[in-house]
């Protein structure tokens, strides 16, 4: 991850972190809100809208009631008789009224062709015209029917039919009426008695959503939303940020996560390409099912991935005693063994370091001893000995190696052979004059530095002289250095090994990756490693690497190795 995308994630996790701060509902609070809402207004529309369907039907069946009744009057004998009397209402009056309240309705109301009334629940309107001018379906055409049409004694639903004589003539119509005041409270009042079970309901899916809310924060434990958010940012920022591959598998062995490092070492352009994907198809040999099965952490492993070593750390998800997946982190072995090296050089030049300070003090004592004994010239010449000796090194190095980190190091290896008691010679004719990018730079600093090294090495126990002699050049298309020294050689039956990844001939650990190393960033620097026949009789390594890709004109990947 590059500098600027990670401001960016921490830049995004700043912002979530502030967002966290303002004032919010908890996660319980809103599944019960969120639930409870829902529940109610899907309960209350549902019961508004079968209270709503039940009152239009009981208003349906009155009026169908209604048109029964109007219906039984119409055939009535004693109707029809007294259409034929001298006087209809006497007979019809007294008739309705029994009807009347034998079904329970407002009015029965009979007419004739007309519309006037032969009978009405207040007699002083017998004799006027019908009200409502809803007749014409029964008077004219002869229907039976239910209407809703407001009176003279209000708003009704009205049950119509025509009354026919013998011959089929329409004579007259008959009206029976519900008030639809009464009837809207009857309905409320049936109505009414629906809404306990709604009320019920509401109450149980307040209580389940509390339920739920609980379950919930228990499994994401005891998290608010903007937490578990701000932890998911942070965990993309420090994956995304760190060096070492990560790769993670659920309990079936498939990937659900990996970061840019693993992507890169794998070779893999996308996440979305190998998500959901089983572990052994990215990674042939990988032992996460065995961590799986086993439930044990594997530590500190080497695997071979893509033909590169690394070292592996394997480690169990376990959540309530059961592996939920497992985790497995990767670095370059040649890192962790280059980092070692470093290291080991950091203490070796701190230990020179004293060891020159130490040989600085005995000259300042020698001085202080001469300048006491009145030799002023001799500690004049000794300092100025001293002095032409660093001058001369540091003017040689300046006047043949434009880049000052490539020539801080050959300072510091010159004053380690000094130390040392080592001959180094850095021929008359070398020059290195190319301006290096910074991933050129980093590949000669490992090429010149391990080269040197074992060359130091390898004259180290040896009696006698002891000389290493060093030559550059970068004329041509490539830049040359050639490394040779006095030691006892390689035995021509090694020649093959020598630059195999671990064979060595020294003792101890982390040995065998020098001249490995150095072969693997000559050939990705377009340059080769080989080993010639020298002039002093040991060794003599020549290591080339490719001035278009180390140059500052050309843009190529960093050395990582």
């Amino acid at each position: 991850m590059t500098t600027g995308q990670l401001s960016n994630w921490l830049s995004f996790a700043r912002t979530r972190h502030w967002l966290g701060r303002r004032p919010r509902l908890r996660l319980p609070t809103q599944v019960i809100l969120l639930v409870a809402s829902l529940v109610a207004i899907v309960l209350l529309a549902q019961a508004i809208y079968l209270n709503n369907r039940m009152a239009e039907a009981i208003s349906e069946q009155i009026g169908l009631r209604g048109l029964g009744v109007a219906q039984t009057v119409a055939n009535m004998p004693a109707v029809l008789e007294a259409f034929d009397h001298p006087d209809p209402p006497s007979i019809l009056q007294p008739l309705t009224q029994d009807i009347q309240q034998e079904v329970g309705s407002k009015y029965v109301v009979i007419g004739n062709h007309e519309g006037i009334r032969y009978s009405h629940p207040r007699p002083e309107r017998i004799g006027l015209p019908m009200v409502g001018g809803d007749n014409d379906q029964a008077l004219v055409h002869g229907e039976a029917y239910v209407s809703q049409a407001t009176g003279s004694l209000g708003e009704a639903i009205r049950g119509k039919t025509a009354i026919f004589d013998h011959d089929g003539n329409i004579i007259g119509v008959v009206s029976v009426g519900f008030m639809m005041e009464t009837i809207e409270y009857d309905v409320a009042r049936y109505l009414r008695s629906n809404w306990i079970p709604v009320l019920l309901a509401v109450i149980i899916g307040v209580i389940g959503s509390l339920w739920i809310a609980r379950h919930i924060k228990r499994e994401i434990f005891g998290l608010e939303p903007h937490q578990i958010a701000q932890l998911f940012t942070e965990k993309e920022a420090i994956l995304q940020s760190i060096h070492e591959g990560v790769i993670a598998v659920n309990q079936e062995g498939h990937v659900t996560m990996l970061n840019q490092t693993a992507r890169r070492v794998l070779g893999l352009t996308s996440e979305a390409k190998v998500l959901n994907r089983p572990v052994t198809e990215i990674i042939p040999n990988s032992r996460l099912a065995t961590v799986l099965s086993a439930g044990r952490g594997d530590f500190d492993q080497e695997a071979v991935i893509r033909g590169r070593p690394y070292v592996v750390n394997r480690v169990p998800i376990i959540n309530d005693g059961q592996v939920d997946g497992a985790v497995a982190t990767f670095r370059d072995q040649q890192e962790l063994m280059e980092l070692s090296r470093e290291l080991n050089e950091v203490s070796a030049n701190v230990d020179s370091l004293r060891i020159q300070a130490h040989e600085f003090s005995n000259r300042l004592y020698t001085i202080s001893g001469l300048l006491q004994l009145g030799q002023h010239q001799e500690a004049l010449d000794l300092i100025q000995q001293e002095s032409r000796l660093a001058q001369d090194q540091v003017a040689y190095v300046m006047a043949h190696v434009s880049d000052s980190v490539v020539g801080g190091m050959l300072l510091s290896k010159m004053a380690l052979a000094n130390q040392q008691q080592i001959d180094l010679d850095i021929e008359a004719e070398c020059s290195l004059q190319l301006g290096l990018n910074p991933e050129g730079r980093e590949a000669l600093l490992k090429v010149v530095g391990n080269l040197l090294d074992n060359a130091f090495d390898a004259v180290g126990s040896e009696p006698g002289e002891r000389r290493v002699r060093l030559f550059f050049t970068d004329m041509g298309e490539q830049v040359l250095f050639e490394v040779e020294d006095s030691g006892g050689g390689v035995d021509p039956e090694l020649m093959d090994a020598i630059m195999q990844k671990g064979f060595t001939t020294k003792r101890g650990q982390h040995q065998g990756l020098g001249l490995a190393l150095v072969r693997e960033i000559c050939t990705r620097r377009g340059g080769e490693l080989y080993l010639e026949e020298g002039d002093l009789g040991g060794a003599c390594f020549v290591a080339t690497l490719s001035k278009q890709q180390i140059s500052q004109d050309s843009t190529t990947d960093g050395d990582r190795a």
